[in-house]
């Protein structure tokens, strides 16, 4: 069983050693990793090619947003499993990937995803919040919840079977794709209540309320479109949960 772990980045030159040696450490063997790189122009390919060990494709060129980029690599991907580590992330260990394939082939699943912990730039050591994926389910996907996306690890099949990312999505490309992939039990997963993936804090999808009404007005559009029934209630009322994130870490 390989993997297919793609990389997006886009300047990353700060970042993305991090996350190289994170996937060339992991103690499973048999993973591909691809990174694509939006046209940098701060060094990051400088630091890909000399912490790159473990990458087998490097594409860098202008794309149309990060959901493009990510197809990108899903269409390069070989491997029977794929899972997106972007320049900012890194595994929590080095078992990770070892576990997961041990899950996925054992109970023969189609996904499997974990908890996300996100943490300071500035403080790496200290958690700031703990996103517990525990409370997806997809009968919950018109109440706004979703996998942590860093964590979820998609058989690569599932992709020829439903699609892609959706690119005319700005920042809930991700939870587009979990509600056509996981809407009416279409397929078999796990979740393992354990943190998978760390986090550097921000990104487009934490970035002030504008790209939160953003975020919640496309996650509507999304189930929506997906046949899902959802109103502003229902995605309203997952944000008690989230301020529970960071009190309890």
């Amino acid at each position: 069983m390989m993997f297919s772990i793609i990389t997006v980045c886009f300047n990353a030159a700060g970042t993305i050693a991090d996350t190289l040696h994170s996937v060339a450490t992991q103690a499973y063997a048999d993973v591909e990793h691809i990174v694509i790189d939006g046209g940098s122009s701060d060094g990051t390919q400088a630091v890909i090619l000399q912490h790159g060990s473990r990458v087998a494709h490097c594409v860098s060129e202008p794309d149309g947003g990060i959901y493009d980029a990510m197809n990108k690599g899903v269409r390069l991907a070989s491997g029977d499993i794929v899972g997106i580590l972007n320049a900012d992330d890194v595994y929590s260990d080095s078992d990770v990937l070892m576990r997961v394939a041990h899950y996925m082939e054992d109970e023969n699943l189609d996904a499997l995803y974990g908890d996300v912990e996100y943490f300071l730039p500035t403080n790496p050591a200290v958690a700031s919040r703990r996103y517990r994926s525990r409370r997806f389910s997809p009968a919950r996907i018109g109440w706004g919840w979703m996998p942590a996306h860093p964590s979820l690890f998609l058989r690569r099949r599932l992709f020829d079977r439903f699609g892609l990312y959706r690119t005319d999505y700005r920042i809930a490309g991700d939870y587009e794709l979990v509600a056509r992939f996981f809407k009416n039990g279409q397929i078999a997963y796990r979740y393992l209540p354990e943190v998978l993936v760390k986090m550097r804090t921000g990104g487009v999808s934490t970035g002030g309320w504008k790209n939160t009404l953003l975020l919640n007005q496309e996650v509507l559009r999304a189930c929506r479109e997906n046949g899902i029934p959802t109103n502003w209630f229902k995605l309203l009322s997952k944000y008690p949960f989230k301020v529970l994130e960071f009190l309890a870490k």
